[in-house]
């Protein structure tokens, strides 16, 4: 395994950023590649604890002849947000400066060519420069993973339509509950801009690739055995695709899950502050009408308490992770069956 740390200079003198790269070279230079980064919202970690129990997996693999094709890992893409916190909280999902999010707003290029994307010391921003470096490590692979997670939530990926249903596999690997299935590049996330200039290649050739954001569950759920468990899932993913060699590993590809378009996910928003009381866990199937959560504007007051129902029926796939709410806030994310009728083009949550 070979280490690049790459300097970025800052937005003012005695400033700058590390980007830590590892990199496993493989066998053969015209195997399928990957890429896979964690973090890119700074406390968002259960990626991170899987990318940290995979890397000794690489590590092994490549020692004995095993990584066949080239493997890029960033465990830590975004120094900026990691380093954000303020009154002992931290804050890595909006960068403090433009308050734009840190997963919004890359290039969208229409081909793998990123010559024309700012250099490291560009007359840019720290942020628009690091999302450049970012797609530069990410686009000359076959593969991109982006990790991430939610508040509190079930394991689950989001997929353009154009992948799948080749991309199951990667759902079986991982064990995802759900995918998120998607056809525009409005917010040009990560995963958009990566999916980009595949989106214009012929049909053949497309279906070859993996792009995708991995949801894995929620923020608090960071310990061993996950880490390890999606650490291996990763890993049958890489072995089933080709990049590494295993002969030990079988993957059964029998994703069952809802493919769920956007436009069919109900978000339920919050009329008013308060307290948040759930009726309803992560992964409950609920029928329309069902009551979903509370929001308790006047403590002590029943009167003052809104119960919000189920639209249409759907699984539960998210809830918030905090119990306080502002008026207009996201509370749950529903897997409908039906379009919406409060749907909206582009990403669900700022």
């Amino acid at each position: 395994m070979e280490i690049e740390t790459i300097e970025l200079p800052g937005d003012v003198p005695g400033n700058s950023i590390e980007l830590r790269v590892l990199r496993f070279e493989g066998a053969d230079s015209d195997a399928v590649s990957a890429y896979l980064q964690s973090s890119l919202h700074g406390s968002e970690l259960p990626g991170q604890a899987a990318l940290h129990f995979l890397i000794p997996m690489l590590e092994k693999a490549e020692t004995e002849g095993r990584v066949v094709g080239r493997i890029t890992v960033v465990p830590q893409a975004n120094p900026i947000g990691s380093a954000q916190w303020q009154a002992h909280q931290h804050l890595g999902r909006f960068d403090y400066f433009s308050g734009v999010n840190f997963n919004r707003s890359f290039p969208l290029l229409d081909t793998f060519d990123t010559s024309a994307l700012p250099d490291i010391d560009a007359p840019k921003s720290l942020a628009e420069r690091l999302k450049a470096q970012l797609l530069r490590l990410a686009l000359p692979h076959e593969i991109v993973l982006d990790l991430h997670c939610d508040d509190e939530s079930e394991n689950y990926l989001y997929i353009h339509q154009a992948f799948l249903p080749e991309m199951y596999d990667l759902a079986s690997a991982l064990g995802s509950t759900a995918i998120l299935s998607w056809d525009s590049t409005a917010d040009a996330a990560f995963e958009e801009a990566c999916a980009h200039p595949a989106l214009q290649l012929p049909e053949g050739e497309r279906k070859a690739r993996a792009v995708t954001t991995v949801e894995f569950r929620g923020l608090n759920d960071v310990d061993f055995a996950t880490g390890k468990a999606d650490a291996e899932g990763l890993y049958r993913f890489l072995v089933h695709r080709g990049v590494v060699k295993d002969d030990t590993i079988r993957l059964n590809v029998d994703f069952a899950g809802p493919v769920t378009p956007l436009e069919n996910v109900e978000m339920i928003r919050a009329p008013q502050g308060g307290m948040i009381l759930f009726h309803v866990d992560i992964g409950t199937e609920v029928r329309a009408g069902d009551r979903l959560v509370t929001v308790v504007t006047n403590p002590g007051d029943p009167g003052g308490d809104i119960t919000l129902t189920a639209p249409q029926a759907g699984r539960v796939l998210t809830r918030r992770g905090h119990r306080y709410t502002r008026r207009g806030d996201d509370l749950m994310k529903l897997l409908g069956s039906k379009r919406s009728e409060t749907a909206r083009p582009g990403s669900l949550e700022a």
